[in-house]
């Protein structure tokens, strides 16, 4: 390899300029970054994004395989380590060898792929069954916190299951939020946001869902095990039904207080 690093826009025609630079210079980088400033003692090269070119990259691999361009769109959306690298290494023996190497699932520039796009893939089917939704004035609003970046492959999803509808989903991890509205859909960076508290209706229709939650539940064949595995614990602070409700919890802290004021004044009277 030579010693340099690619930086790009962290996009994926940013990354496929990057596979096209590498073969226009005839080199091999030691590494991508995304950093406006990184800190390497390696050369550092500014690779411009250009939609030309990355189209040229994207058909060159769809030339190939359209399996081996689905899995570099979907790899590049995982959280897996290096994956720049690692789909660098996948493409180049693409276009090296052919697709024949992709029928092995052990084969060492396919395995890191799939494995993280099947956990990709597991996290999408359970954020289709576990994002919950409210209303903020007539726009449901919700927000994730997933390890993949799963917003564009939610879009589909959420805008055809609530096209009748105004709503936005926030994804916490990549800061970035899904808006649509009106049969338009677009996801856009926010850095900084806050959900906002809230109203009366809102908070009713939350204790009726956690009402319901609670009636339904057979609690003589409960199974925390089953249900953490079916249910993983880092879900649960943006489920309704595991969320305390303000308003009893306030009320049951002034009830301690009080039943400690008694025992004070109860032991001091002994």
């Amino acid at each position: 390899m030579n010693d340099v690093i690619y930086q790009y826009d962290g996009s994926l025609d940013g990354f496929l300029c990057c596979v096209y630079e590498s073969y226009v210079y005839k080199e091999a980088p030691a590494a991508f970054c995304c950093d406006e400033d990184p800190l390497s003692l390696y050369e550092v090269r500014t690779v411009v994004t250009q939609p030309a070119y990355s189209q040229r990259v994207s058909r060159g691999i769809a030339a190939r395989s359209g399996k081996a361009l689905a899995v570099v769109r979907r790899g590049f959306l995982t959280c897996l380590l290096d994956k720049e690298a690692r789909l660098y290494a996948f493409i180049r023996k693409l276009l090296a060898e052919g697709p024949g190497f992709m029928r092995n699932l052990s084969d060492p520039a396919c395995y890191p792929l799939y494995r993280a796009i099947r956990h990709m893939n597991g996290e999408l089917e359970k954020l289709r069954g576990f994002v919950r939704f409210s209303d903020y004035g007539g726009t449901l609003g919700a927000e994730i916190e997933p390890k993949n970046r799963v917003l564009p492959l939610l879009r589909g999803h959420f805008c055809q299951r609530c096209h009748d509808e105004t709503f936005f989903l926030y994804d916490r991890t990549h800061r970035e939020a899904l808006f649509y509205a009106d049969g338009h859909s677009a996801i856009v960076p926010l850095e900084e946001f806050v959900m906002a508290p809230p109203d009366e209706a809102e908070k009713r229709y939350r204790r009726l869902w956690r009402c319901f939650y609670d009636t339904i539940a057979i609690r003589e064949r409960g199974n925390p095990k089953l249900r953490m595995s079916h249910m993983p614990k880092r879900f649960w602070p943006l489920l309704t039904e595991f969320q305390a409700d303000p308003d009893i919890a306030a009320h049951l802290a002034r009830f301690r207080r009080q039943e400690w004021t008694l025992c004070v004044i109860l032991a001091a009277a002994a």
